[in-house]
Order: C-alpha cells, then structure tokens, then sequence
C-alpha cells in the first residue's frame, strides 16, 4: 500500500478531484453537444465553452489543497519537484513551439487547449525525475 492510500491529505485529495474530473467530463460534453462547429462567439457560446474550464481551475484548486494539507514536509517537496517538473517542460515545449511558429510559418499551430495537458504529463515525468533521483520513496 502506497503513502497516497495512507496519508490523509491525499485522501482527501482525491476526493476532491475524482468529482472535478466527473464534472469536467460532463461539461465539455455538453459544450460540445450545445455549440456547433465554426459557431460564432455569442453569449451563449463563450458562456458554455468557460463552463469546462472552470472545472480546470478546480483541478489546480485542489492540487494547492493538497500542497496546504500535505503535513510532512518531504512528501510536500516530492509535490512541488513534480509541479516545477511540470512548468519546465510546458514551458519549454511552448516557447520553443512559439519560436517555430513564429519563425516557421508552415508549423502547425499548437492550440492553447493542449497546455494544461501538457502540463499534467509534466506532473508524470516528475513523479519518474523523483522515483529515479530517490527511489522508491519518491513515487507518490
């Protein structure tokens, strides 16, 4: 059983982002049952379209709970290496893709949708930077 069973804070943590997860599923959904494609922008379509990435800020609201929560201070850290893991790669995937863009006109254009993803993969590889820097005490 892993320290994520065991610790409350990620316990807690859990259920506070399975629920999100549900209503972010549901919601893009629905925006993309309600808005057709090529719709203009009107009210109703920017309303809607916001709708899922309010869902998004409750992710990032429950990962700050969680960084909060988190009593030992090792277990924190192993977090925060995995967030900072994370930032640098979607940073440098972003202004590197930005610089082929702007140099490249024949690049495809990278949509801003795939950033936060990008960034949740980063979360991936920072839980392999923290297991292959510190065994298996690092894989949370």
């Amino acid at each position: 059983m892993g320290l994520s069973s065991t610790n409350p804070a990620y316990r807690r943590y859990l259920r506070r982002f399975i629920p999100i997860t549900f209503v972010y599923v549901a919601l893009f959904a629905l925006a993309t049952w309600v808005i057709p494609d090529d719709a203009p922008a009107s009210v109703l379509t920017v309303g809607v379209a916001i709708l899922p990435g309010l869902a998004v800020l409750g992710w990032i609201w429950a990962m700050a709970r969680l960084l909060v929560e988190l009593q030992d201070e090792y277990l924190r850290m192993l977090e925060v290496r995995k967030f900072l893991v994370a930032t640098a790669l979607t940073l440098a995937v972003c202004s590197v893709w930005g610089i082929l863009e702007l140099y490249s006109p024949q690049v495809p254009k990278l949509p801003i949708f795939f950033v936060f993803p990008m960034w949740c993969a980063g979360l991936g590889l920072g839980m392999v930077v923290n297991k292959l820097t510190l065994g298996d005490a690092g894989c949370m």
